[in-house]
């Protein structure tokens, strides 16, 4: 059983900052690629940012390069995103995702239950 929870989330006026975590647990024996994915309302899920298991290799959606910054922490199984400088349409529900390999040998990608986050005046 593998688990990710986000947290972090919430109400920002423009121009703010926010700090998604991510936190995996379960019967972890490594975790390869993390990210985030956004969907807005109407809207498709898009990438966001992801980043490899060293931490030397990160993506960004273009909309947000410049403003947002994905790290981790091996250690704590832990991905996270700092938003910079938000606009409103990055309003959106926040998943993280991890791609795992349990105990067991299977590696699937795994997905949080998502977190809101709202940019308004």
């Amino acid at each position: 059983q593998v688990r990710l929870v986000e947290s972090g989330g919430g109400l920002v006026q423009p121009g703010g900052s926010l700090r998604l975590s991510c936190v995996a647990s379960g019967s972890i024996r490594s975790i390869n690629d993390m990210g985030w994915y956004r969907q807005a309302p109407g809207k498709e899920r898009e990438l966001v940012a992801s980043i490899t298991r060293g931490g030397t290799t990160t993506n960004y959606a273009d909309s947000v390069k410049g403003r947002f910054t994905i790290s981790r922490d091996n250690a704590k199984n832990t991905v996270y995103l700092q938003m910079n400088n938000l606009e409103p349409e990055d309003t959106a529900v926040y998943s993280c995702m991890a791609d795992i390999r349990i105990w067991a040998g299977t590696s699937s990608r795994y997905w949080g239950q998502g977190t809101q986050v709202t940019v308004s005046s």
